[in-house]
């Protein structure tokens, strides 16, 4: 589901995107231009990001439209000559697309994307562009820690209600997905994506009851095969009651598991497993949700937490130790000529890209970001997605793809970066060739301010 691409979802932008694609046209400055999407350095807590957002992107490129409500809007504003808007009322976007696909580990300076178009197109499509690829990317990234840190346990969204709003927490719970989440508790993102949806009951449903044993006694009759939630009085209290509800259920007791929610979740694991076990209730799972993130699960499993499976919620929902990504969309190229921003730490590279991932035994060993046209050992990791304004029939955003490409991609990488530690840069070269035609801009601009 494309929450924006409705009549309207053109307005989705920043006023200054449509300034000055009214002052191109006025100029009739519409030559071919290139865009780069990117992220600057990362948050000293991220060692690599996941590419993820390229599907919302290109929808939007293919459905972005003025309707006559948007055209009488911006009639409203008085900054707008009717002849401009009459081209408003006409506009679709008919560019060219390459992007790395989604699933796709990267670093700082790397286009994630590169839009060729006319001028006045690849202007105007800045801003929801930088939304969906950031928004996405830093989702799927949080996530990756998580999964990581999980060490293949199984890792579930929760984080519906506190997320920045519903059409992120929809759309996240699709990267978390690309990022090896297991499922999610988001019904509506299990409806559009068809991913796993899960979840069973909350504290009120134990409060609702006389006693917690008659709350489990008649959700289990509804649900056979849930997970119990056992700490909404005393947690061990809840795994005996749960044991007893096995005797009184005999062979007929299908339980798959308990939740725990709060309390020392190491200890607490450790003794309903004893408890569990004792009771020949072997099969049954220990699930842990409440304030988790991966340096939360990584603590529990280092100090022997018995835990099979996480939800983790608010904190991975917000991304909340790095919740923004510095992404730029700059041009690189106009009319056939090299452009590039020079600004103090905010520079940018000439022309259309290419990156190439260089692996040495089956380990990433550095990246190189080249001209388009050059030649350079590895792996190149942008590929055409979309052409005249019509996505090409790629895997670049097939979600099974993207998520096999996510485990792959980060199996490449060294332990240290897949950590929870920052650790040194993982090396990204710039060709000499590139470096030389921004030098090229950088002496010309020297000899004058003109």
């Amino acid at each position: 589901m494309d929450f924006t691409a409705e009549p309207g979802n053109s307005l989705l932008t920043d006023l200054y995107e449509l300034t000055m694609v009214q002052a191109y046209w006025r100029e009739k400055r519409t030559g071919r231009a290139v865009f780069s999407l990117f992220s600057r350095p990362l948050p000293d807590s991220r060692n690599y990001l996941l590419a993820c957002g390229l599907d919302d992107a290109l929808s939007y490129l293919e459905k972005i439209s003025f309707s006559s409500q948007a055209i009488d809007y911006l009639r409203t504003l008085g900054q707008f000559s009717e002849p401009f808007l009459g081209w408003l009322a006409e506009f679709s976007f008919s560019g060219d697309v390459r992007a790395v696909p989604e699933g796709t580990p990267m670093f700082p300076g790397e286009p994630f994307l590169e839009v060729t178009a006319s001028l006045p197109e690849a202007q105007l499509v800045e801003t929801v562009l930088v939304n969906r690829i950031h928004a996405q990317t830093l989702a799927a990234s949080k996530c990756s820690r998580i999964v990581s840190a999980a060490q293949g346990r199984a890792v579930v969204d929760f984080g519906l209600r506190r997320m920045h709003g519903t059409e992120a927490a929809v759309k996240n719970a699709r990267a978390f997905h690309i990022a090896g989440a297991a499922g999610t508790s988001n019904v509506l993102a299990g409806s559009v994506y068809g991913l796993s949806v899960t979840g069973t009951m909350a504290h009120s449903y134990v409060q609702s009851h006389e006693s917690e044993l008659e709350a489990f006694r008649q959700f289990t009759a509804l649900y056979p095969e849930t997970v119990l939630l056992v700490d909404t009085y005393d947690a061990l209290c809840g795994v005996e009651n749960v044991i007893r509800l096995a005797e009184e259920l005999g062979d007929s007791f299908t339980v798959r598991g308990i939740r725990l929610d709060s309390g020392d979740m190491t200890i607490l694991s450790i003794q309903a497993r004893q408890m569990l076990d004792e009771a020949g209730l072997n099969l049954v799972k220990i699930f842990a949700s409440g304030n988790l993130d991966e340096y939360a699960i990584a603590e529990l499993l280092e100090r022997g937490a018995r835990i099979d499976g996480f939800g983790v919620g608010t904190l991975m929902g917000t991304s909340a130790d790095a919740p923004y990504l510095d992404f730029s969309y700059k041009l690189t190229s106009y009319d056939g000529q090299d452009r590039v921003k020079l600004s103090t730490a905010k520079q940018s590279l000439p022309g259309p890209q290419q990156v190439y991932r260089v692996e040495e035994n089956g380990v990433a060993v550095r990246d190189i970001i080249a001209g388009q046209e050059e030649s350079q050992p590895g792996r190149p990791l942008l590929v055409s997605v979309m052409e005249k304004g019509r996505r090409l029939g790629t895997d670049a955003t097939d979600m099974a793809a993207s998520q096999r490409r996510a485990k792959e991609g980060l199996k490449k990488l060294s332990s240290a970066l897949r950590g929870l530690k920052t650790v040194s840069p993982y090396p990204v070269e710039v060709s000499a060739e590139l470096l030389a035609r921004r030098q090229r801009i950088m002496d010309r601009k020297e000899q004058g301010c003109a």
